[in-house]
């Protein structure tokens, strides 16, 4: 639960607090330049600095992926915003899908509560590698078939999309720009979509991780649930500001660079997430 910090561990904080303003403002870049909602990073930083602080493996990997979630409503909304100005967000999309994005994020908030730390780590490491591996080792113009899948089996993958996501505390990028690369979208449209769809994900699985991790002892300080307030005052600012930079850079840069640059940061993510398994 919330508790207050004396002014003697602040001071011993002070560093770390250092580390999350700058995670904060670097996901926001990612946020807007990639379409992630920023969790991407936000996941394996939280997750590190909190090992740093002795926070037990039981509660460390969902209090990251709480926190994470939270910060993306804030950077989503951002993000999208400056996305839909440029044109680059399929709201017609996004009104057939919403239910099933946020109806697959309240499953995989529930699915996430429910496993060990550790196991939600390796879901993470996992699906990071195997989306870098396609994004980096698919030819440029590779597709599926142009055109997205009909209206029941898109509906489907956005249930997937959604649920994946919130496990992961991440936005609806990381899974959603492949996907749409997949079949023929343009890159920039889905990056702008993907953005918005991380706002879908975010609010529901944000509540759920404050319910399912409320009253646990082991919680760190200045927690309600799996979610650390002082994490989250200290990224979603400097995230919300950042991320229209983001956004230009997108649209300055070609479709090979940018789907080139989403892989080159999903490897180092996810070898960085096997690392702290061992």
């Amino acid at each position: 639960m919330l508790e207050a910090f004396s002014a003697e561990s602040v001071m011993a904080l002070l560093p770390l607090f250092g580390v999350l303003v700058l995670t904060g403002a670097i996901a926001g870049v990612l946020a807007g330049l990639l379409g992630v909602g920023g969790g991407i990073i936000v996941v394996p930083v939280l997750y590190s600095l909190l090992g740093f602080l002795d926070i037990e493996d039981s509660v460390r990997m969902h209090v990251s992926v709480g926190t994470s979630l939270a910060s993306i409503v804030v950077t989503s909304i951002v993000s999208a915003r400056s996305h839909h100005r440029r044109g680059a967000v399929d709201t017609e999309l996004l009104k057939s899908w919403a239910i099933f994005i946020g109806g697959g994020s309240v499953l995989g908030t529930m699915i996430a509560s429910a496993v060990d730390g550790p196991v939600l780590s390796a879901i993470f490491a996992v699906i990071a590698l195997l989306v870098a591996l396609y994004m980096a080792f698919t030819p440029a113009d590779f597709k599926i078939r142009v055109g997205l899948p009909g209206k029941w089996l898109g509906r489907f993958s956005a249930f997937n999309i959604g649920g994946v996501s919130a496990m992961m505390g991440i936005g609806g990028g990381t899974l959603g720009v492949p996907y749409f690369n997949a079949f023929g979208y343009p890159v920039h449209r889905a990056v702008g979509t993907s953005a918005a769809i991380g706002l879908i994900v975010a609010v529901p699985a944000a509540i759920g991780f404050v319910i399912s991790g409320w009253g646990i002892p082991a919680l760190p300080q200045a927690s309600i649930g799996h979610v650390n307030l002082l994490g989250l005052l200290l990224i979603a600012p400097f995230t919300s500001m950042t991320a229209p930079l983001g956004v230009r850079l997108a649209h300055y840069l070609s479709p090979k660079a940018l789907k080139f640059a989403f892989a080159i940061f999903l490897f180092a993510t996810s070898a960085r997430m096997f690392y702290g398994l061992l």
